[in-house]
Order: structure tokens, then C-alpha cells, then sequence
């Protein structure tokens, strides 16, 4: 007599059962959250954002972003021990590497910190390279390095969040409109002068396109006008060869960052003059940097310094007037490819 055994379970019928039961409980959790979801949805304000009526246009949110950049964290307690820790480490390492500066005129500053009744002091360089700024935040003397603010190009360094902050944080940046100075930018600026912050500002507004200087704008005489606080011109030599603009990666060399004497407005001279007065500081310090103390100042007095901005010439000789120039020093890159003459024979 044949008996009946019981049917052996599958692994295909247990894969089965499995997803069954699986479904089964999304089922039921999403019939739990239904409810919860459904009172939301007829909740209105404040759980949802309150709707708008007909023929109502509501302002668009200011950006938050660019000139509006909120960077007041960077001058706390401890953002300020985290930038001491990667000026004296990472980013002092980098400017070691790359631009080995020699620091001069520092000695001319000597009254100007003896001086209490002096607090924030405006440094006004030229500006040639994105290598400028760790390499004056590492060269500004020990009394002002702490409580130094650089002026950056706020549609450059605070058009994104995540940039800005690590802009403010390491350099302790602060967005400027390199356009139109902002009420705003001018104010705060002036507060942070006021309050024995020192700051690093580029008087030519940008980078140099070409390898020469630009012409001085006026935001430096003009906070200095406004706020009493000093002027010190100061000549960066080299760091264009290093990484000038449009150049894709650095290139190691020899950077000299040189110090002038502090300047101040005179008695009823306009802010015009003034930043003339810085101009011709910096270029005389520009000349310094490639011949010598006593020669720079003879020229100077002859009127045939070489100016910042370079030649009348455009293309090819401009360039070409560049490259002598820079011979005439020790700074930067100076193992380039020799120019000859091509041979028409």
C-alpha cells in the first residue's frame, strides 16, 4: 500500500514566502505613515510655508553669497587659533616651497609699532599672483600679522560657500566689490580699522594681465583719509614668474617682498593725490627690489624710475621690455629659456 510523504519545501517556494511577508509589512508601514502624512498635507502655516495670494509678488531672498559674504565667524577665538595654526604650518610650508622670499624694510616699521596711539595699519602691495596673499600674511611683521584682515575679490573667492569660508578661515578674507566699493564693504572695513584690525588691500583692484602693473584705485588713501590709520606701501617681486595669471600650475622660484615707510595723508590733500603718493611709494620700492637703495632714490629724483605699469609699447614689445626687466633683479623665476634672435641667413 503506497503512503503519501510530504512535500519537500523548495528554496524557490521559501524566496517566495519571504517577499510575500516583506510586502506585506511595507503595506502596513505605509499605512501607518498615511496618516501622519495626510495631517500634514491639510496643515498650513507654520508647518507648511504660508501661500502667497494672487496678484502679491514676493521679494526675491538676498543672496548670500559674493560682497554679502557673512565672514564675522573668521574673527572669533577660535577661528583665529585654527589660522594661526595653518599660517604657521601648511600655508607658511607652501609659500617656503614655492616663492623662498626674502623680507626687507621691516626695520622702517619700527616707529610705526612703538607707536600705541597707532592701531590698525593698511598694507597696500602690488598684486600679481594668487601667491600674494599666504606670502603677505606670512611676511607682515609679528605686531600685525594676528589681527590681519585681506581684502579679496568678492565675485572670485566668496561665489561659492564652501570656498568662502575657506578663504575667511585660512587668510581671514573679507568680500570686496572690486567694481564699486559698497557702502557696506566701506563700512565695515572702517569698523575693523577702528577696532586695531590691520589690513592687506590691493590698490590695482585685480591681477596684473600681462606681467606689468595697473594703475592704482583709490580704496586705500581713501580708508586711510577716513580712518587716520597709516599706509605701507609694499613691493612683491617674483611671484608673477611663479604663477601669474593664466598660468595653469606654479612654478618654483625667488620672491623679495620689500617694506616702505608708512604714509600719511597730508592737510587738505584729496584722496586722488594720496593714492598718486602710494603709487609712486610702491614703484620706487619696485625699483629698489631690482637695483639698490641709493640708486632707486637718484632715479626717482631724475624721474626715470621704470614705471609699475610698464611701456607705452602693446604686443610683442611690451614683453619683450618684461622680460629685461625682470633680469634686472634676483627675484622670481630666472632659469627660463634664453631669448636669441631667430637666424634669417
Amino acid at each position: 500500500m503506497a503512503r503519501d510523504y510530504p512535500k519537500q519545501k523548495t528554496r524557490s517556494d521559501m524566496s517566495r514566502r519571504v517577499l510575500q511577508r516583506a510586502a506585506g509589512l511595507a503595506e502596513g508601514l505605509e499605512g501607518l505613515a498615511a496618516k501622519p502624512v495626510k495631517m500634514w498635507r491639510t496643515k498650513g502655516f507654520p508647518y507648511r510655508a504660508p501661500s502667497v495670494p494672487r496678484g502679491v509678488e514676493v521679494p526675491t531672498k538676498e543672496s548670500t553669497l559674493g560682497a554679502n559674504f557673512d565672514t564675522d565667524f573668521a574673527r572669533g577665538p577660535g577661528s583665529r587659533f585654527v589660522r594661526r595654526l595653518l599660517v604657521a604650518g601648511p600655508v607658511n610650508a607652501m609659500v617656503q616651497f614655492l616663492a623662498r622670499p626674502t623680507v626687507e624694510g621691516v626695520d622702517r616699521l619700527t616707529d610705526l609699532a612703538n607707536n600705541e596711539s597707532i592701531g590698525g595699519v593698511i598694507f597696500a602691495p602690488n598684486h600679481h599672483s594668487h601667491l600674494d596673499t599666504p606670502l603677505m600674511v606670512t611676511a607682515v611683521p609679528k605686531p600685525w600679522r594676528d589681527r590681519l584682515v585681506v581684502a579679496a575679490a568678492a565675485d572670485y573667492f566668496f561665489d561659492k560657500r564652501v570656498k568662502g569660508t575657506l578663504a575667511a578661515l585660512a587668510l581671514n578674507a573679507i568680500p570686496i566689490d572690486r567694481e564699486t566699493t559698497s557702502r557696506k564693504s566701506s563700512d565695515e572695513l572702517r569698523h575693523l580699522l577702528a577696532r586695531d584690525w590691520s589690513l592687506v588691500i590691493y590698490p590695482e583692484g585685480g591681477r596684473s594681465p600681462d606681467g606689468w602693473g595697473q594703475e592704482f584705485k583709490a580704496g586705500a588713501a581713501y580708508l586711510s583719509a577716513k580712518t587716520g590709520a597709516p599706509v605701507v606701501p609694499v613691493f612683491i617681486d617674483g611671484t608673477g614668474a611663479i604663477f601669474g595669471k593664466g598660468m595653469k600650475r606654479p612654478k618654483r622660484g625667488h620672491t623679495r617682498v620689500v617694506f616702505g615707510a608708512p604714509l600719511f595723508p597730508d592737510d587738505g590733500e584729496n584722496t586722488r593725490r594720496f593714492s598718486d603718493r602710494i603709487e609712486r611709494a610702491v614703484t620706487l620700492l619696485g625699483d629698489e627690489s631690482s637695483t639698490d637703495f641709493w640708486t632707486a632714490r637718484r632715479r626717482a629724483a631724475q624721474g626715470s624710475s621704470t614705471p609699475l605699469t610698464g611701456p607705452d609699447y602693446t604686443g610683442w614689445r611690451r614683453q619683450w621690455a618684461l622680460y629685461e626687466h625682470r633680469k634686472t633683479g634676483v627675484a622670481g623665476q630666472r632659469r627660463r629659456q634664453k631669448r636669441r634672435w631667430p637666424n634669417l641667413d
